[in-house]
């Protein structure tokens, strides 16, 4: 149990009206949850503004409210402390009230487009084959060593990190591995974090129905590196033509990684298939387990990782090379019939022109490539005609359909894509509303040696439609559909 004059030490407020000393037991935001000994964070959110609900927590036996706005009337058996963002505010008294718990393990953000969560899962699993206990923050799902935890976000909420990093601690962990997505960082998600380092990926186009221009979306992931201190370091990809962006602010100490450019760590693709690659990393020649340029990338980044943590070199490579692919991305199976079928949850033009680059310089050219690929609804619609484009001009069959609708129409996303389909690739475009028929006919025109594609689902284990999260999962559809088609 913590005192409220306990977690705002060193906050700066505007006002405070009312006593300190009042017991505190639950941090929320959500009024549903406000109840004695709780404080309420009033949090203007993209969907509600939590000030419009304080009279009805007050009801619910709430006494303390951190609030942007005072309410016109207030009442006297009730805390309330005025601050310029509630969002920060309650990300400064999550890390008191679980007595800063990132403070206790060395914690590492990945931040990027694409290759987040295959960094980050590579590096939990890669410091667990060296021994250590070690937590996970990911899109895929939370986890502390074996206990696996679900995720409904790419990365928590303030509170909610706060109280998976303490059950970390408390678990034993002396390492914990995080996406931090531009969404988190700028609504202060994982702001008041002490991280021992911070790696950046890549950014493309993506999430610009949030961010609004690129530009901004490039700050949100900058902030990151802004906001760590002296003591950590900063890791970024110097290919990129925005990697260095990144550095430019930062108080840590800064490395760079390129398969391209003169770097710190350095890495070259030898060989590849469809099995894997022959990587020379460092100076050191390793066949790893994943395929692809991109993927080479990602390795890089957590040899880059692992080495400025302070482990051997040799055993980094050692234990990577033994680690298999991350569940959904470019996950591999293979028909009776022999032809292969590859998951990606590439769902931005950048990450999906990747997979269909790597899949064309590792196969023959013989085979037919096959690409079933649809658009999330309710997010950026930009780019749902340049997906369809990529996939046309890289693949030989393109089947367009959904992804996870949302609460939009799935025919007016697939009029949309289909506006990026240029007239010379009509021909070879089908459009298929429902994701299972069109996982069907892609294996049903599927030949011995031909490759499919399912992309933008990757690991997800449902399709949501009108707010209902129903059971799909592409892999195991895939097999299935495979089985019925070889019987």
């Amino acid at each position: 149990m913590k005192t409220l004059s306990q977690l705002i030490s060193a906050l700066t407020f505007i006002e405070l009206i009312g006593s300190t000393q009042k017991d505190i037991a639950l941090l929320t935001f959500d009024s549903r949850e406000a109840k004695k000994e709780a404080i309420f964070f009033a949090i203007k959110g993209t969907q509600a503004d939590g000030h419009q609900f304080i009279s009805q927590v007050i009801a619910s036996g709430c006494e303390v409210i951190i609030c942007e706005n005072l309410p016109e009337t207030l009442q006297d058996s009730i805390t309330y402390l005025k601050v310029e963002n509630t969002s920060s505010a309650m990300a400064h008294m999550a890390a008191k009230f679980y007595d800063e718990p990132s403070k206790s393990l060395k914690l590492v953000g990945v931040t990027g487009t694409n290759g987040k969560t295959t960094v980050a899962t590579l590096l939990f699993n890669l410091f667990r084959s060296f021994g250590y206990s070690v937590g996970l923050l990911s899109t895929v799902q939370n986890q502390i060593d074996d206990a696996i935890i679900p995720s409904t976000h790419t990365t928590p909420d303030a509170i909610r990190i706060n109280a998976l990093l303490r059950q970390m601690v408390d678990n034993g962990c002396t390492y914990c591995f995080m996406e931090a997505s531009s969404h988190a960082i700028h609504q202060n998600r994982i702001k008041h974090l002490h991280f021992a380092g911070v790696a950046f990926t890549n950014i493309t186009h993506d999430h610009l129905d949030y961010h609004k221009t690129f530009d901004a979306y490039i700050k949100a992931k900058k902030q990151l590196f802004d906001e760590v201190n002296e003591e950590a370091f900063a890791l970024t990809n110097k290919d990129d033509k925005n990697g260095m962006v990144m550095l430019q602010n930062t108080q840590a100490t800064r490395y760079t990684y390129g398969l391209q450019h003169l770097a710190d760590f350095k890495a070259k693709i030898i060989e590849s298939d469809f099995n894997g690659m022959l990587l020379n990393l460092d100076g050191e020649e390793a066949w790893f387990r994943l395929v692809g340029n991109f993927n080479a990338y990602n390795l890089l980044t957590v040899y880059g990782i692992a080495c400025l943590l302070g482990k051997d070199k040799q055993e980094i490579i050692t234990h990577l090379s033994s680690l298999n692919a991350v569940r959904g991305r470019f996950e591999y199976l293979r028909s009776g019939m022999g032809v292969v079928g590859i998951v990606d949850y590439a769902h931005t033009p950048d990450a999906l022109e990747n997979v269909l680059d790597t899949i064309n310089q590792t196969r023959t050219g013989n085979e037919t490539l096959i690409t079933v690929i649809g658009c999330g609804g309710n997010r950026d619609a930009a780019k749902r005609p340049i997906m369809a484009q990529v996939a046309c001009e890289k693949s030989t069959r393109v089947i367009l359909t959904s992804d996870n609708p949302r609460n939009e129409d799935p025919e007016t996303i697939l009029d949309q894509m289909m506006q990026g389909v240029p007239p010379l690739h009509y021909k070879k475009t089908s459009r298929i509303t429902d994701r299972k028929e069109a996982i069907k006919m892609a294996v049903s025109l599927a030949q011995k040696g031909d490759i499919i594609l399912v992309a933008g689902k990757g690991h997800e284990t449902y399709q949501e439609i009108k707010g209902v999260k129903h059971p799909f999962d592409d892999k195991a559809l895939l097999d299935e559909m495979f089985k019925i088609f070889e019987a």
